[in-house]
């Protein structure tokens, strides 16, 4: 049985909150845009409360682990094809930020299959910031054409870019760190004599 604990159930409900802004996006409804940023600040909001609280009442949990990345990247994702098919993003942007997001997980996926646990880098905080910054300000400004917009959508394209090289370089120096001290300890055996 799933634990549904108080995070677990924000992340549930933010993954809930997709569906419904997409279609405040995409369907022809009064304050379309507004309701559209609304519902992205709420499940936004959510992203972090979760994470405060699993941490804060000792309640983290595997399924929590499994499904907070897979809800952020749902909201991100999602709000970005939408975006492009509004034409208020070019798809090049949504699919360089989409193809990161696939990387990191396959990378994860690869770096747990190996007993690695990879924890946030400053560059990966920095790439939601961002991302959670542009994606809003491309839902709610009526000309997302806007200068500070296209700016904010530059940086944030940079910014996915480097956490994406950094969390490479992370694995991939900790997949090599373990496999230095796996074979350091079967030269020494196991009475911590060469064997």
């Amino acid at each position: 049985m799933f634990p549904l604990n108080l995070p677990n159930a924000l992340t549930a409900g933010r993954i809930l909150l997709v569906p419904v802004l997409v279609v405040a996006l995409l369907e022809e409804t009064p304050n379309g845009s507004t309701v559209a940023a609304i519902v992205f600040a709420v499940a936004a909001f959510t992203d972090g409360l979760d994470g405060y609280l699993a941490r804060t009442r000792e309640s983290v949990t595997t399924l929590g682990k499994v499904m907070d990345p897979i809800a952020d990247k749902l909201l991100i994702a999602a709000s970005l094809i939408a975006l492009v098919s509004l034409d208020r993003v070019a798809a090049w942007v949504a699919m360089v930020i989409i193809a990161r997001e696939f990387a990191v997980s396959g990378l994860r996926i690869a770096a747990g299959a190996q007993g690695l646990v990879i924890s946030a880098s400053p560059f990966g905080k920095a790439k939601t910031v961002t991302q959670i910054a542009a994606v809003l300000a491309l839902i709610a400004v009526d000309d997302p054409g806007t200068a500070w917009v296209q700016a904010l959508v530059y940086v944030t394209v940079v910014v996915t870019v480097v956490s994406g090289v950094d969390y490479f370089l992370g694995v991939r120096r900790r997949i090599e760190e373990a496999r230095t001290r796996m074979a350091g300890e079967s030269a020494t055996g196991p009475a911590g004599r060469p064997g």
